[in-house]
């Protein structure tokens, strides 16, 4: 329970942290694209340690690397606290996020015999979704507090999440010369990238998550500046439009951990074609009720063909690579490919580009890149062995909602 306790905590003062800090920014009447620059620096921190982030888990006793990176983002609060850019401030959060992930995943093994995980890892994913919606919720209601109370309120739920960690079996490092060779890590991290997108199956699933988790970092923040210029909407009201992204991506996740099976997963391809056809209609859009309907939807067809997505390219790393080495892959992509969106968008909103105009590119750009995706891989999808009667995990839920830092 104290690992579930800790990761729920942290991940709901990450949520808060960051609609805190773009309050922040306007607060300073910071230039507009400041905004989109602190997810970019976030996601600048798990690219540049994707090779090395399982390493140090590995390196380490587990217990001690969750309770480090805790202190970690605990620390970017405090700076934000002294006053430090942002900018900076986030960044030393998005180290911290980087280092803490595999490590978060790989202790459970160590914690429980085999037939507990599923178990373990389902009240982990409870956790973060609820982190998730609570942490949005806590950092709009931040919002119209003083800095110092706010950032006050989130260091305390970091602080408690380092309390957690504490309580948490320090364990055993499970490889101390993990990090001996880092110039061996770039290689075998070089050729499990390459492996990757040389596999036909696994080419198509990490093409379509990348674009997802790219288009979901800026969406996030083409929400934020929609519901404003166009809805009307303060700052924090704006931000609670997330949510219904969030119970979207929810139901459609579980929908998808219900009724499609692995060997189903490229049939849902579609799908994200007309994902990117839904975002475009919100240039229609004046109203709230109406707005919360279109995001949930957009969530609802995130959520029902990224989780087949996801599950496809766990199957595939798994096959022909050590699990570790292909997470680290799948988040170097990911991320690598929401730094390149958000730079393009941050450059949009400096060039002073029309919200409505914004819209319509990034719509027709998902769906445009999704139409390329199936018609390239038309042909090409060939039956797995053994998967065709598998159901997609519901542990990737948890995977599929975390538009947010966490």
């Amino acid at each position: 329970m104290a690992v579930v306790a800790a990761q729920f905590l942290g991940a709901l003062a990450d949520n808060a942290l960051l609609i805190t800090a773009i309050g922040l920014l306007a607060g300073r009447h910071a230039a507009e694209w400041a905004t989109p620059a602190l997810r970019l620096f976030f996601y600048l921190s798990f690219v540049l340690t994707a090779a090395f982030a399982g390493a140090v888990a590995d390196a380490f006793p587990k217990g001690r690397v969750l309770l480090a990176t805790n202190l970690v983002k605990l620390g970017g609060c405090a700076l934000l606290l002294a006053q430090l850019h942002p900018l900076a401030a986030y960044a030393l959060v998005g180290l911290g996020a980087a280092a803490h992930s595999p490590a978060r995943y790989g202790i459970l093994p160590e914690l429980l015999p085999a037939e507990g995980l599923v178990a373990a890892n389902a009240w982990i994913e409870v956790a973060t979704v609820l982190s998730i919606l609570l942490g949005v919720a806590l950092g709009s209601w931040l919002l119209v507090r003083p800095a110092w109370q706010a950032l006050g309120i989130i260091g305390c739920c970091y602080l408690l999440a380092v309390l957690c960690t504490c309580a948490i079996p320090k364990g055993r490092a499970a490889n101390r010369l993990a990090l001996d060779d880092p110039r061996g890590l770039l290689s075998a991290f070089g050729r499990s990238l390459t492996t990757l997108w040389r596999d036909a199956e696994g080419q198509i699933a990490l093409a379509v998550t990348s674009l997802f988790w790219a288009a979901a970092a800026v969406l996030q923040f083409v929400v934020l500046r929609w519901a404003q210029e166009r809805l009307g909407l303060t700052l924090a009201q704006a931000a609670l439009l997330q949510i219904a992204v969030a119970l979207g991506m929810a139901g459609g996740a579980v929908a998808a951990a219900r009724w499609i099976r692995l060997g189903q997963a490229l049939a849902m391809l579609p799908v994200g074609i007309c994902m990117g056809l839904l975002l475009v209609a919100m240039n229609w859009v004046g109203s709230v009720w109406l707005a919360v309907v279109l995001l949930t939807a957009v969530g609802a067809m995130a959520g029902l063909f990224v989780i087949p997505m996801n599950a496809l390219l766990q199957h595939r790393g798994q096959q022909l690579m050590h699990p570790g080495q292909s997470i680290a892959v799948q988040n170097f992509n990911e991320n690598l490919a929401s730094l390149v969106l958000l730079g393009v968008y941050g450059g949009l909103v400096w060039a002073q580009a029309p919200i409505g105009g914004v819209i319509l590119a990034f719509g027709v750009l998902v769906a445009g890149v999704m139409l390329l995706i199936v018609l390239r891989h038309r042909n090409s999808a060939a039956p797995f062995p053994g998967a065709a009667g598998a159901a997609v995990e519901s542990s990737t839920l948890e995977v599929a909602l975390q538009s947010t830092p966490g």
